[in-house]
């Protein structure tokens, strides 16, 4: 479901020099793109982080990929924190590939609660309903990086997240229901929700 401003329910915006924290952890994220009448989305383990202003991102995709494909032939592509309820979404997106399976994305609407939308002031970038953040993002070219290591840089254009686990620019996970938790992958489907906060006391030095 969407709000009256066309972004998923509790999405607020993120600004861009926040925008960093909402991959510090190292959450799994769901990859999305659209080109020449195609969408497709993948799961990806390895996201990260890359500046601050403007905010940057490093996604690893395998030259196999549907979604790669449409994101080199147009540029774009939008990043999900998915979240602890939507772990057999993740696993299924990471699990079935377009190039095999054509209606991979009817599948999933159909059979494991797959929702998109239009991103507000994006029309062709699909922002995947459910998750805990979203970010649409422009490539910045790196050719040799991307054929040597499946490495894409992007920059974050606009950034939002669900306010009921992310606001004044921190993540509140502690005080947020459970199924917010977003997921790490470790391997054949076996994940491990974002754990307790821990908050270290101020490092002083002695003159």
């Amino acid at each position: 479901m969407s709000g009256a401003d066309g972004l998923p329910a509790h999405a607020r915006p993120v600004p861009p020099d926040r925008a960093s924290r909402l991959l510090n952890h190292g959450p799994t994220v769901l990859v999305a793109a659209h080109h020449a009448g195609q969408t497709n989305a993948m799961a990806a383990a390895w996201a990260c982080a890359l500046d601050f202003v403007p905010p940057k991102l490093t996604v690893v995709l395998d030259k196999a990929t549907r979604t790669r494909a449409l994101i080199e032939a147009s540029g774009q592509f939008t990043v999900a924190v998915p979240t602890v309820a939507q772990v057999a979404l993740v696993t299924a997106l990471g699990s079935l590939s377009a190039v095999d399976t054509p209606d991979k994305m009817e599948r999933l609407q159909r059979d494991a609660g797959l929702q998109w939308q239009a991103a507000p002031g994006f029309p062709d970038q699909p922002l995947i309903g459910g998750c805990a953040a979203w970010m649409v993002c422009r490539v910045l070219p790196q050719p040799a990086l991307q054929q040597a290591h499946d490495l894409f840089l992007a920059e974050i254009v606009q950034a939002w997240a669900d306010e009921r686990v992310f606001s004044n620019g921190r993540w509140h996970f502690e005080t947020a229901n459970p199924d917010l938790r977003t997921l790490h992958h470790v391997a054949g489907g076996h994940y491990y929700a974002i754990g307790e906060a821990v908050v270290s006391p101020r490092f002083v030095t002695s003159a």
